[in-house]
This record gives C-alpha cells, sequence and structure tokens, in this order.
C-alpha cells in the first residue's frame, strides 16, 4: 500500500499521508513521500503545496519508534551492522523535509490530528501551519525516550517561538493541544477544517507572481542564519531580479492603472 496519495485542486497540490493503524512516518513512507512530492516542487504549474495526514484524526503521529530502536541496537557495541535496504540510496526523511523548506513555493500544513515527533518536525519545515480545533495533539516528546529531535527540530523550533519556550518543550518533551499551538505561536491559526482553510490560503497564491513569492520565501529562511548587511545586499539583488520577470511586470502594471489600490490588488 502507497503511505502518499496527491490530488490537484486548482494550483494547489494534496498530498496525504497515511501509514494505518498507528499513522506512523517510516523511512519507506519517507522515500515514497520525496518521489511524490519532488516533481511537483519542481513544476510551475503548482502554485502552492499542502501536505495533510490521510487517516481521521492523524497528520503524523511521530517517527516509527521500532525502526529508530533497531538503528540503535545496530550500533550497539559489537553489533553486526544490518543489511542495507535495497533503496537506502534513494532520498528519505532528512532530505524531505529539507526539501519542502527549499521549496521555491508555499508549502502549506494542514495539521488533522496527532502531530509530533518526526511529524511535527515536517510541519515545522512548512511555511504555514493550520490546525484543527479538536483531536490535535502537537510536539517534541522524543527526550521522553532518551533521543531528543533529530529532524530539524532544535533548529526549526527555536526559530518559530523562541530558544527559551523551545528548549522548554524540548527538554521536557511536551506536547500541546491545537488551542495552546495557537496560543504559543506553533500553528499559524486553528481552525474547524485545516484542509478547507489551507485551499483558501491556496486561492490567494495563485493571484501572486509565483517569481516573487519563491524570492520572498528563500530570503526569509535565511534572514536568521546570516548577519543583516549581508541579507539586505542579497534582498536588494534579488528584487533587481524579480523586476526582470514577466510576473512582476505584469502585477505592476495591473496595479499601476488608475483608481487601482495595491490593497485590494
Amino acid at each position: 500500500m502507497s503511505h502518499i496519495t496527491t490530488r490537484r485542486q486548482g494550483g494547489a497540490l494534496i498530498a496525504a499521508y497515511a501509514n494505518p493503524p498507528r499513522g506512523t512516518m517510516t523511512a519507506d513512507g519517507a522515500r515514497e513521500t520525496y518521489a511524490a512530492l519532488r516533481p511537483a516542487v519542481e513544476d510551475p504549474q503548482v502554485r502552492c503545496i499542502i501536505f495533510t495526514g490521510g487517516e481521521p484524526g492523524v497528520f503524523i503521529r511521530h517517527y516509527d519508534v521500532g525502526e529508530l530502536s533497531g538503528w540503535s541496537q545496530s550500533m550497539a557495541p559489537g553489533a553486526a551492522p544490518p543489511p542495507p535496504p535495497a533503496a537506502e540510496t534513494a532520498p528519505g526523511y532528512l532530505e524531505l523535509v529539507d526539501m519542502i523548506a527549499a521549496a521555491p513555493k508555499p508549502v502549506i500544513a494542514a495539521i488533522n490530528g496527532l502531530c509530533m515527533g518526526g511529524g511535527f518536525e515536517l510541519a515545522l519545515a512548512c511555511d504555514l501551519r493550520i490546525c484543527a480545533e479538536d483531536g490535535v495533539v502537537i510536539g517534541l516528546p522524543e527526550t521522553r525516550v532518551g533521543i531528543f529531535p533529530g529532524g530539524g527540530g532544535t533548529q526549526r523550533l527555536p526559530r518559530v517561538i523562541g530558544e527559551a519556550k523551545a528548549l522548554e518543550m524540548i527538554l521536557r518533551g511536551l506536547v500541546v493541544d491545537g488551542a495552546e499551538a495557537g496560543r504559543l505561536g506553533l500553528v499559524h491559526e486553528v481552525v474547524a477544517d485545516p484542509l478547507a482553510r489551507a485551499l483558501e490560503i491556496a486561492a490567494e497564491f495563485e493571484t501572486r507572481g509565483a517569481d516573487g513569492l519563491a524570492y520572498a520565501k528563500r530570503l526569509t529562511r535565511a534572514a536568521l542564519d546570516r548577519p543583516l548587511a549581508e541579507g539586505l545586499a542579497d534582498e536588494r539583488r534579488s528584487f533587481a531580479e524579480v523586476l526582470k520577470t514577466d510576473s512582476a511586470r505584469s502585477g505592476l502594471a495591473a496595479s499601476a492603472r488608475p483608481n487601482v489600490r495595491i490593497e485590494q490588488a
């Protein structure tokens, strides 16, 4: 059974992950998800990617603990290394979350339920997070089982909610419900139907220039990783580049017409 299903709705690609009965991310699931999303990342007709859970009440529960335990046991002193899986060279979970973060288009997490550990780390790699009002559990509980968030959580969570709160959540292995996730800023919106809301936002992106969105995402994501002067210089170079694109020319020309206000464009 495939772990990932995709469908198009307008300019959005909806990708739903499912791994019943527990809804965990696995090595096979990560490889399948990467392979399913890679073409959408590169397709200019796809203006936005929406990632959601394919099972009621489950986004991604967490990364499969059994797989992690197997890897841990194989690293014990004197343990014979396990035979490499046939698809070991294929991009996996870490490449998946990095691809989502670097995609030159918006990626929205429509969090419809349990979203912990590796599931929440994938959501953190997305640009926007919309979660359901009910049935959501979000957090990074890895320290409860003797490890720590290794899929980007220690790096991305502080950038979202600040170092102090991120340390508390990670060190204590805290999880929260949807309302608290909204209060803390872990998610951008808490709504009754996160997929429907994600599609509304995706429709907005269809009216925006794709080049402008790509530049804006890249520059904003890099802002905290380099000195201000370097970021400003890149922004100024990139602004000159985006002005040369067809999408900028058409968007600016339309907004420059008499009686057109940019806040209504």
